[in-house]
C-alpha cells in the first residue's frame, strides 16, 4: 500500500498544491514531538498547546482559499445566469447559444467537481493525523479538537467537515442546468418536482463527492456498513467502466439470492425438532440439522469468495444446483425415515451460501453513487428473509400425499424451496449478464508485481465515503514505522493470501470486534435454534405460534436499523452504543435462566426480544466500527474483511449448534440454563475485552 503523503501528492492540483495541508511536515512534527517527550525536552501540554496551533493554521489556509474558489465558482454560474435569462427572453432562443450556455455550465461543474474532491483530500488528511497523533500519545486528541472548533461560532472546521456553501453552489449549478434541458418551455423547477432527472453526468459526480462528505450518519449508511462490504481508503473520481458493467438485473438477482438463503436458513427452524423425532432422533438433534448448514457455509465462504475473482455467474448457477438438491433431499429424508439424508440435505445447501458472491458483487459492479443503497438493500434482503423463512413455515400446515411423496409441515419448507430455487435457476440463467473481461482483469492488477498498482486501482473507483469510514481504515502495519518513508514496501500493497495473513493483518481492536461478532451471533443461533425445544417443553406451543414468534423477532431488524441508523448513531459515539448494547445482551441472558418457578411465558419472550434486539444493535454498530479499523488490504481479494467476518460468525453458529445438541442429552429440562451459561460467559468476556482494548487505546 502506497503511503497516504506519497498518494496525497499525487492526487493534488498541482497549482493548488501550497493550499492543501502540509501532511508530511505534521507527520514529522509528530515523531518530534514523540521524541521530545521521550527525553523530557517537552511536556505534554505544550505539545498540544503548539499542534492545536499548527492544526487551526493549516485548516484556516485550506479554508481561506476554498472560500475563494466558492466566490470564483458562484461568480461564473451568476454571469452565466445572466446570459441565460437574457437568451430565454428571446422569442426563439439560439440552438448554438443554448448549446454553449449548458457546456459552460459542464465547465464549472467539473470545476466544482474538483474543488470538492480538494475538500475532501484535505478531509481524510485531516483525520489521519489526528489518528496518528491519539495513536502515538494516547490522548482522546481528535475527539477535543473537533468539539472545541466545530461547535465554534467562527468553526473553520466545518467549512471541511461540512462544506458549508458548496451545497448554494451545488443547488444554483444544478437548478441552471435543469433549466436548459429539453423541457424548456415548462413552468416547473426543479423545486417543483424535485425527482426528475439530471441528464447531465457532471451533476451525478457531483452529486456522488457531495454524498461522500456527509458528515452524518443516515439509516443507508448505516446499512451499508453493516453488510460490511469492504472499499478502499482513498476516494477519488467515479470510475465510468463501473457504470458501463451495472447491470440493474444482475444486481437485483444477487439480492434475491441472499433473500432466498436466509429464508432457506431459518424455514426449517420451526419445525426441525418435530422431523427430527420422526426420523427417530432427539429432539435436540435440530442443533445439528440446522447447523450442518452453517458447517457447510465455513468451506463455502472461502471457494466462492475465491471464484467470484473470475466470475460471478458461474457461482450463482452452481448456488442455486446445489440448493436445489439440498432442498430436494431434505425434503425426500421424511419418506426414506433417513436422519443421514436430512442431514447430507442440509450440508448440501451450505455448500451453495453465495453471499461471499453477493457481496462483491456489490462492491464491485455497482456504481458508486449507488453503491450505499445496494448496500443497504443486501442487509434488507437478509433481514426480511430471516423473517419471512419462520412465518412461511407456519403456513405450510397441511398433510398429504403425491404418489407415496408426503408433503406435511416438515417436508413442505424443503419443497417450497426447492421450487423457489429452481424457479430463480430459470431467471438467472436468462437475465443475468455477467460483468466484461476487461474487469476481470483489472480487478487482478493488486496481484502483480507493478509498482504502480495501487494508484491504478484508486483511478478505478474504489471509494469510500468520508468521515464515515474513510479515515479509520488504515493499513496499521505500514503505519506503524514508516513516518519518514513515502511508500511501504511492496508487501504492503498485496490484498491477503491466506486466512494466516489475513489474521496476522487484524489490530487489537478488530480482535475486539470479530470477538464481539462471534458472540452476538452465538447467543443468536442459541435463541433461534433451540426456540422450538424450549417452548414445546414449557409453554406446549404449536408449530405455528413458534413461526409466529420467530418472524416477529425477525420483523424488529429494520425498525431497529432505521432507529440506530438514523437517530442514535447522531446522538452518542459509536463505542458508547457498543458497550451498552452488550451489557443489555447480558442482561437479556440473565433474565432468561430458568430459576424461579414456573417458567412463564412472558419471561421467555422478553428475555428473548431483549437479546435478539441488542444483539442487533451491537451487530449494526460492530460492523460499523470494523469497517473503518480493518486494515485497506482487507478490502480487496479473496481473503477479505467480509470473509473474516462470515466465517467469524459462521462458527459461532456452529458450536452453539452443537452446544444444543450435547446439551440435549442431560434432558430437555436442562437444555436452557446449560445453553444459557456459555453465553453468559462469552458475553462477560467481550465486555471485559471492549474495555480493556478501548481503554488501553485511549
Amino acid at each position: 500500500m502506497v503511503a497516504f503523503g506519497k498518494r496525497l501528492k499525487e492526487r493534488q492540483v498541482q497549482e493548488w498544491q501550497q493550499y492543501y495541508i502540509n501532511y508530511k511536515l505534521m507527520k514529522k512534527r509528530v515523531k518530534q514531538y514523540a521524541q521530545q517527550i521521550e527525553l523530557g525536552t517537552q511536556d505534554r501540554r505544550h505539545v498540544l498547546k503548539d499542534f492545536s496551533r499548527m492544526l487551526d493554521n493549516q485548516i484556516e489556509k485550506t479554508v481561506l482559499f476554498l472560500l475563494e474558489q466558492q466566490g470564483h465558482l458562484a461568480s461564473r454560474i451568476a454571469n452565466l445566469g445572466e446570459q441565460q435569462d437574457a437568451a430565454q427572453q428571446e422569442r426563439e432562443p439560439e440552438i448554438r447559444k443554448m448549446s454553449e450556455l449548458r457546456e459552460a455550465y459542464t465547465t464549472v461543474g467539473q470545476d466544482l467537481l474538483k474543488l470538492l474532491y480538494f475538500v475532501e483530500i484535505n478531509a481524510v488528511g485531516l483525520r489521519k493525523i489526528l489518528k496518528k497523533f491519539d495513536k502515538r500519545f494516547g490522548y482522546r486528541f481528535t475527539d477535543y479538537y473537533v468539539k472545541t472548533r466545530a461547535n465554534h461560532p467562527y468553526s473553520q472546521l466545518q467549512q471541511v467537515f461540512k462544506h458549508v456553501g458548496l451545497g448554494a453552489v451545488v443547488g444554483a449549478l444544478s437548478r441552471n442546468l435543469h433549466d436548459l434541458q429539453d423541457r424548456q418551455g415548462s413552468y416547473l423547477s426543479i423545486y417543483d418536482q424535485p425527482t426528475l432527472p439530471l441528464q447531465d453526468p457532471v451533476i451525478d459526480s457531483v452529486k456522488a463527492a457531495v454524498d461522500r462528505l456527509t458528515h452524518s450518519t443516515n439509516f443507508l449508511d448505516f446499512l451499508g456498513q453493516h453488510a460490511l462490504i469492504m472499499q478502499e481508503e482513498l476516494p477519488a473520481p467515479a470510475d465510468e467502466n463501473v457504470d458501463e458493467r451495472y447491470h440493474f438485473t444482475s444486481l437485483l438477482l444477487n439480492l434475491v439470492n441472499t433473500f432466498l438463503y436466509m429464508v432457506n436458513t431459518y424455514i426449517i427452524v420451526p419445525t426441525a425438532d418435530d422431523y427430527s423425532m420422526h426420523l427417530g432422533a432427539a429432539p435436540t438433534v435440530c442443533g445439528i440439522v440446522i447447523g450442518a448448514m452453517a458447517v457447510a457455509q465455513l468451506f463455502s465462504s472461502v471457494y466462492f469468495s475465491a471464484w467470484s475473482n473470475k466470475s460471478y455467474f458461474r457461482p450463482l448457477v452452481f448456488s442455486s444446483i446445489i440448493l436445489f438438491l439440498g432442498n430436494t433431499l431434505y425434503a425426500l429424508a421424511y419418506d426414506f425415515n433417513s436422519i443421514w439424508i436430512l442431514l447430507i440435505g442440509r450440508l448440501c445447501c451450505g455448500f451453495g451460501s453465495a453471499r461471499a458472491v453477493n457481496r462483491r458483487y456489490i462492491s464491485d459492479c455497482v456504481p458508486l453513487r449507488i453503491r450505499m443503497q445496494a448496500s443497504a438493500g443486501f442487509v434488507s434482503a437478509s433481514a426480511l428473509g430471516m423473517a419471512c423463512g419462520p412465518a412461511l413455515a407456519g403456513l405450510l400446515q397441511t398433510n398429504f400425499k403425491i404418489h407415496n411423496i408426503t408433503f406435511n409441515q416438515d417436508t413442505l419448507p424443503g419443497w417450497v424451496m426447492t421450487i423457489a430455487w429452481l424457479m430463480y435457476s430459470i431467471w438467472l440463467w436468462i437475465s443475468f449478464v455477467e460483468p466484461s473481461r476487461e474487469f476481470e482483469e483489472d480487478h487482478t492488477v493488486d496481484k502483480s508485481e507493478k509498482s504502480n498498482a495501487d494508484g491504478d486501482a484508486l483511478e478505478k473507483g474504489l471509494q469510500q465515503p468520508l468521515l464515515i469510514t474513510s479515515e479509520d481504515k488504515v493499513d496499521e502495519d505500514a503505519d506503524q514505522d514508516n513516518d519518514d518513508s513515502e511508500e511501504a514496501p511492496e508487501e504492503s500493497r498485496r490484498p491477503a493470501t491466506s486466512i494466516g495473513s489475513a489474521y496476522r493483518l487484524l489490530t487489537p481492536s478488530v480482535k475486539v470486534q470479530l470477538l464481539i461478532y462471534f458472540m452476538l451471533k452465538y447467543v443468536m443461533e442459541i435463541l433461534l435454534a433451540e426456540s422450538s425445544v424450549i417452548t414445546t417443553y414449557y409453554f406446549k406451543w404449536s408449530t405455528g405460534t413458534v413461526a409466529i414468534f420467530l418472524a416477529g423477532l425477525g420483523l424488529t431488524v429494520l425498525p431497529i436499523n432505521v432507529i440506530v441508523g438514523s437517530y442514535v448513531s447522531n446522538m452518542f459515539d459509536d463505542r458508547q452504543i457498543l458497550l451498552t448494547s452488550e451489557i443489555m445482551v447480558l442482561i437479556g441472558i440473565i433474565s432468561a435462566f430458568h430459576v424461579i418457578m414456573p417458567y412463564t411465558e412472558l419471561q421467555y419472550i422478553c428475555s428473548g426480544l431483549l437479546m435478539f434486539v441488542s444483539a442487533e444493535v451491537l451487530e449494526g454498530i460492530n460492523l460499523s466500527l470494523l469497517s473503518r479499523v480493518m486494515s485497506s488490504r482487507l478490502s480487496r481479494g479473496t481473503y477479505n474483511g467480509g470473509l473474516l467476518s462470515t466465517e467469524a460468525g459462521t462458527i459461532a453458529r456452529v458450536i452453539a449448534d452443537a452446544t444444543i445438541t450435547l446439551a440435549g442429552y442431560l434432558g430437555v429440562g436442562r437444555l436452557l440454563n446449560i445453553t444459557l451459561v456459555p453465553s453468559l460467559f462469552i458475553c462477560i468476556i467481550s465486555i471485559i475485552a471492549t474495555c480493556y482494548t478501548y481503554n488501553s487505546l485511549y
